[in-house]
This record gives C-alpha cells, structure tokens and sequence, in this order.
C-alpha cells in the first residue's frame, strides 16, 4: 500500500506538470494572454517546485513524514482547484504556484517514506524503481490524457482531473503511511531557503519580463536583487550550522559537472515543450489531443531507453552515456531549427524522437554521477541538488527561450513567429551541445567509483 501511495503521489506531481503545455493556446484565448503569461503559468510552478525541494524533504524528515505528505498532496489538490476555476490569469499563475510548493512537499517526502518502509536494499532498490517509472508513465500518458481532455471538455478539466486522484491519495495516505521523522539528521536553514527564492525569482522575472520593460526601474532593481540575494546565499549557507546547500559538496568537479548537465538537459527541453505545441497548434491547426499524439514519440523513446541507462552506463561509462544524451537533445532541438510555416511532420517527429532518447541516456546517470561523488550520507542532499538544478534549468529555459520566442512573435506575422521559435531551438540546442562539453571535460571516466564512503 505504501508503494502504490508513494507512487501515485509522484505521478499526480508530473501529470500535473505534463498537461498544461498542450491548454496554453485555449488559455490565452479565454484571459487574452500574451507570451509572458503564459511563461508564468509554467514557470510559477517550477520556480517554487525548484526553490523548495530541499526544504521539503527535510520538514518530512524533522516534523512527520506522513504529515507532511499529506499537506503536499493537499496543497496540488488545493491549487489545481484554483487553477480550474480560475477567473483570471494572476488567479491561474497562484495556483500553479501553490501546486509547485505541494510538488516541493510530496515528491521528495515521498522518496523518504519508501527508504523508511524497505529496509532491505534489495527490495527497497526494485521500490525505487516502480516508484520512478511512474515520472515515465506521467511523461506518456500527462499529454494524450491532457489532450482529449481539452478537447472534450475545455482547458479546465485537466486541472480538475488531478483533484480525485489528490483525494483519493490522501485519504490512503492518512489510512496506511506512518508519521515517521528523524530529527537527528536534518535542519531547516529559513535564511538560506529565502533567499534562494528571491535570487531564482528575480532571475525569472528579469529573463520573462526583461525583453518587453527594457532597462527600467523595476527590471534593474530585480537584477540588482538577483546579485545581493545569490551572494547572501553563499554567505548564509558558509556561516550556517546547518546549511540548506553544504558548500563543501562543490569540491568536487564530477558533482559541479552532474549539476551542470543536470541543467543544461531540461533548459532546453522543457523550453521546447513549451513552444511546440503553440507551433504545432498555430501552424497545423492541430487539436490539442492530435498534438499530445504528435509529442508521444519523446515520451515513448524516453521510457524505452532509460531502461536502458544504467546498463549503458555500466558497459560504457556514466561520461559517455551522459555526453551522447545531452548531444542527442542538441541535435534534436537542432533539427527543429528548421521548422517552417508549412509544418513537416516527419521532421518534428524525428527531432522529438532524438530528444526522447537523449533525455532517457542522461536522467539517470547524472543522479549517479552526483551521488557517487560525495559522501554516502550526503547522498539525499546530493540528488535533492540535482533535481533543483534541474527544475532551475526548466525555470530558465522557459523565461529566456520564450522570451527570445515572444519578442519575434509580438509583431504577429507568421514569418517573424517562425522566426522566434528557429532561435529559440538554437538557443536551447547551444546550451544542451555546451552541456555536454562539460560533461566530456570534467567528468571523470571512472565517475561511478569516486564515492568516498
């Protein structure tokens, strides 16, 4: 029962994040939105799911594992609510962000609370991995289900949707997870978590709002902002008993390297999720249930070959594998540069396919490389840093890349739309290529042995 509590939990975390790219047209036609809104309906959700991951797992661990399970759970199903019956845009982007922060609560605690419940490593390894499979399963049912959804039934019912499964997860969790904690091992750092929220908000609001304020007032104190709150962070995080970010795990290159890949992968990716369904249903007047048919072969070649990973990685190295997946996403994004106003469905499917395939080479080992480079009892706040890094790359990735996308597309001729998104891929495509440079560079063969114990 706790298996499939914990796994329903990770899985309502990704479907929810999985099915709002493909209502964001229907969206901005009910509230007349423009780009940047609809940057903030995605990003409100990253920035806070990224900015509280760490927090999340450690208020499980020091104040009750099932409590705080069920307050995240809660607060997904709260904020989808609100996302469902949301009168406004600013109402839509609260609830999103109130789904981030249940996201932040739910997914890490529920990782805990299945180490807790499989003592046995064996068991708890096979756990781990249904437990995983289900961001898979999200990734490749979030947008057909999402599609048929806003087709049938309007934007509204996807937010809706999530609602039941929240309830329903609650009301097994309360019945069968204990409250377990383990205040011996964890800390809160409030100093540290603040203002980790200011510096990546700022950063978001300077990269989706820069390009249409210019260098006003309010955009330089935002920068301004960005730079005091990151250096306080390293300075509260230096001086902290308990850091929320032990600065002594960036000692070591092959951890700095896994993070850097780990934000180069969703920069691009997430960016692209978001601008192709606006292209696909713009150019090729696509439904929204035929364009989650058109993403599928990502999802799918995602699933099939992060099976997959951790063999590869065995035979040919966590460095090889992670470079060639990072390589395959900039080829892919690469070949969507290409797109024209007379879509070429073959080309986007093979793009989608190629990036499908990078994504599932590089997922898994850069969670091992960053794990295997620190201490083992570091090992939790290690792969909490590599998902943060990779929520912040989703968070960047849709405010810069849609940002450079929204100043072509303003104009409103087809051309200049194409225009953006060509530039956009380029960009993502250059971050993932140079991600996988530095993966290459400093990441060392034999990445895997490097944990000291």
């Amino acid at each position: 029962m706790i298996l499939l509590i914990t796994s329903l939990g990770v899985f309502i975390a990704q479907l929810d994040s999985q099915v709002v790219n493909l209502a964001l047209k229907h969206i901005a036609g009910d509230f007349g939105a423009g780009v940047s809104t609809l940057q903030w309906v995605m990003d409100a959700y990253n920035l806070f799911y990224a900015s509280l991951l760490l927090s999340g797992g450690a208020l499980g661990d020091l104040y009750g594992r099932g409590r705080f399970y069920l307050i995240g759970i809660g607060l997904i199903a709260g904020g989808s609510m609100i996302c469902a019956l949301a009168p406004n845009a600013a109402l839509l982007i609260a609830g999103r962000a109130l789904t981030g922060v249940g996201a932040a609560l739910d997914v890490p605690i529920s990782l805990a609370i299945l180490a807790v419940a499989y003592p046995v490593a064996r068991r708890r390894s096979a756990a781990i991995g249904i437990w995983a499979s289900c961001n898979g399963i999200a990734i490749a049912l979030g947008p057909t289900i999402g599609g048929l959804l806003v087709d049938l039934a309007g934007w509204r019912s996807i937010f809706a949707l999530v609602v039941p499964l929240c309830l329903l997860t609650m009301l097994l969790a309360w019945r069968f997870v204990p409250n377990s904690s383990d205040r011996g091992s964890r800390t809160l750092d409030p100093a540290g978590q603040g203002l980790a929220i200011v510096a990546l908000g700022a950063l978001a609001c300077v990269a989706i709002e820069g390009p249409h304020a210019g260098l006003s007032t309010p955009i330089i104190a935002l920068g301004i902002a960005f730079v005091l709150s990151t250096a306080a962070f390293f300075v509260v995080e230096h001086r902290t008993p308990g850091p929320m970010v032990p600065l002594a795990l960036f000692a070591s290159r092959n951890f700095n390297a896994a993070l850097a890949g780990a934000g180069a992968m969703t920069f691009g990716m997430y960016a692209m999720m978001f601008l192709t369904p606006l292209y696909l249903q713009q150019f090729a007047n696509a439904t929204t249930f035929g364009v989650g048919v058109e993403m599928l072969p990502m999802s799918v070649s995602f699933i099939i070959v992060s099976q997959a990973a951790g063999r590869l990685g065995s035979r040919f190295g966590a460095r090889a594998v992670m470079t060639a997946g990072l390589a395959c996403m900039g080829c892919g994004l690469l070949l969507l540069t290409q797109v024209t106003a007379i879509p070429n469905l073959w080309l986007i499917e093979a793009a989608l396919l190629i990036i499908g395939v990078g994504l599932g080479l590089n997922t898994a080992p850069v969670n091992a490389v960053a794990v295997a480079s620190v201490p083992r009892h570091r090992a939790g706040t290690a792969s909490g840093l590599v998902n943060t890094l990779r929520m912040t790359g989703a968070t960047l990735g849709i405010a810069v890349l849609g940002a450079i996308y929204a100043v072509h597309a303003q104009a409103g001729a087809p051309e200049q739309t194409i225009a953006g998104l060509r530039m956009a891929y380029l960009g993502g495509a250059a971050v993932e290529l140079a991600g996988a440079a530095v993966v290459f560079v400093f990441i060392s063969a034999d990445a895997l042995a490097c944990a000291d114990g």
